[in-house]
C-alpha cells in the first residue's frame, strides 16, 4: 500500500467547519510542574537554537530538561527533589488522579464552545493514560490502571463533542533517552529499532480499536515509513470520517544518519542558517498525506490550499507549569481575538489546557475559556435567529 490511496480524500466537513477544539496535556510531568518561563518556542528557536530545550517553557518536557547540564530544570530538581529519578513522581501522580472527574472537564469544554477534544494519551515520557495491553519493553507497567482515555471519551461524546487522541510516536524516552538540546538531537532520538516500531504500531492500533478517535494526532514523527500507509488505511476503515494531522514525518534513514555527530552538526548548521535568513515562520514541505496542517505557537506557515489547525497553550506551556504567572496566560479578550484571527483565515484553534496533577484546571485557564464560550454562544444564537 502507498500514500496514493489517500490522495483524493477530502477533509471531512465536521472538521473543516469545527473552528475550535480543546487540547489536554496531563501526566506525570504535572507533579513537578516546572519549566523556565518567559520565552515561547518560536523565539527560542531563533535566539538559543543550540541549547533551546534548556530554556523551553514546556513543562511536559521535564524529564528531558532534567538531563541537560546546567538547565534551570536540573537546578530546580536538585534543590527540590535531590537525586530522585523522574519515575519517582509516579506514586504522587497515581494518588492525585483519584480526584479526576471526566464530567467536570467535559462540562467546561462544552461551556467553552469546543466542537472537539484531543487528549494526550502518551507523551514523550512514554507513560500511558489508559490500561494498555501492549507492555512497555523498557519500563514494564508504565501505564495507568484507570482508563482515563475511556472515561473522557464517554463524557465528551455524551455532550455532543468529538473525541480525538494524541500519541507521541516520534519520541519515547523509555526507548531512547539521549538528551535533546535542539532539533538535530530530537530527530536523532527517534527510536527506529524494530522493537519500538512494533510497540508503537500495536499501541496506536489498540487506541483506534478501543476508542475510535475522530482525530489521530501524532507528534514529532513516525519511526518507520513503511508502516504509515497501512496505519492510515486501518484508521480510516475504523473511523471513516476521522482525520490525521501532518506530523507523520517518517524517514528512518534520516533519523539514523543524525545519530552521528558530524551529520547532526551539519543539519543544525543548516537549520540555524535558514532561521537566521527568514523574516517569519519557516515553511515546511507537505507530508505525503494529511487531512490538516499544524501550526504551533507561530511555528509553521499557514497553508493556502489545505485545512489547518493552530495549537498552543493558554500560557507558554502545554503541561501545567506552576512557574507561570497569571499575566503569562491569554486574557479572555486575547483568546477571543486569537480565535477570530485563526478561524477567519480558515483554521481551527486547538487551545490547550494543562491540568494540575489532581486534574484541577486553574482559573487562569478556565476563565478565558468560559469567556470565549459566551462569545461563541452569542454568535451561534444570532446566526440561528437570522436563519429562522
Amino acid at each position: 500500500m502507498s500514500f496514493d490511496a489517500f490522495k483524493d480524500r477530502p477533509c471531512p466537513d465536521w472538521f473543516a467547519q469545527a473552528g475550535f477544539g480543546i487540547f489536554i496535556h496531563w501526566g506525570i510531568f504535572s507533579v513537578p510542574a516546572f519549566a523556565p518561563r518567559g520565552r515561547a518556542i518560536d523565539v527560542l528557536m531563533r535566539e538559543n537554537y543550540d541549547d533551546m530545550n534548556a530554556y523551553l517553557p514546556y513543562a511536559e518536557w521535564y524529564e528531558n530538561a532534567l538531563r541537560l547540564k546546567g538547565s534551570a530544570t536540573q537546578r530546580h530538581h536538585a534543590t527540590a527533589y535531590g537525586d530522585r529519578p523522574y519515575t519517582a513522581f509516579r506514586p504522587a501522580f497515581d494518588d492525585a488522579t483519584r480526584a479526576f472527574d471526566a464530567n467536570v472537564w467535559a462540562d467546561l469544554f462544552k461551556a467553552a464552545g469546543a466542537c472537539y477534544v484531543v487528549f494526550v494519551t502518551k507523551h514523550h515520557d512514554g507513560y500511558c493514560l489508559w490500561p494498555t495491553a501492549v507492555e512497555n519493553p523498557w519500563r514494564p507497567g508504565w501505564h495507568s490502571r484507570r482508563d482515563f482515555v475511556g472515561e473522557l471519551a464517554q463524557a465528551v461524546r455524551a455532550r455532543g463533542m468529538r473525541f480525538g487522541l494524541y500519541y507521541s510516536g516520534g519520541l519515547d524516552w523509555t526507548a531512547r533517552s539521549n538528551p535533546i538540546a535542539n532539533l538535530g538531537d530530537m530527530f536523532a532520538c527517534v527510536p527506529t529499532e524494530r522493537q519500538y516500531t512494533d510497540y508503537a504500531s500495536a499501541q496506536l492500533r489498540e487506541l483506534i480499536a478501543r476508542y475510535k478517535p475522530s482525530v489521530l494526532w501524532n507528534d514529532i514523527a513516525w519511526p518507520s515509513k513503511a508502516q504509515v500507509p497501512a496505519l492510515f488505511a486501518d484508521y480510516y476503515a475504523a473511523v471513516p470520517d476521522g482525520v490525521v494531522n501532518d506530523r507523520w514525518f517518517a524517514e528512518d534513514g534520516f533519523f539514523n544518519h543524525l545519530r552521528d555527530a558530524g551529520p547532526r552538526a551539519a543539519f543544525n548548521a543548516t537549520m540555524k542558517a535558514r532561521i537566521a535568513a527568514s523574516t517569519g515562520p519557516l515553511e515546511s514541505p507537505p507530508p505525503p498525506h494529511c487531512d490538516f496542517r499544524t501550526v504551533e505557537y507561530g511555528m509553521g506557515t499557514i497553508p493556502k490550499d489545505k485545512k489547518w489547525e493552530a495549537c498552543r497553550g493558554l500560557g507558554l506551556a502545554f503541561g501545567y507549569n506552576r512557574e507561570e504567572l497569571p499575566t503569562d496566560y491569554l486574557s479572555p479578550a486575547a483568546l477571543i481575538a486569537l480565535h477570530r484571527e485563526v478561524t477567519s483565515a480558515g483554521g481551527n484553534l486547538l487551545i490547550n489546557v494543562g491540568p494540575m496533577a489532581d486534574a484541577a484546571i486553574p482559573p487562569e485557564q478556565s476563565a478565558p475559556l468560559l469567556a470565549l464560550g459566551k462569545t461563541l454562544g452569542a454568535t451561534r444564537r444570532n446566526i440561528h435567529s437570522q436563519g429562522e
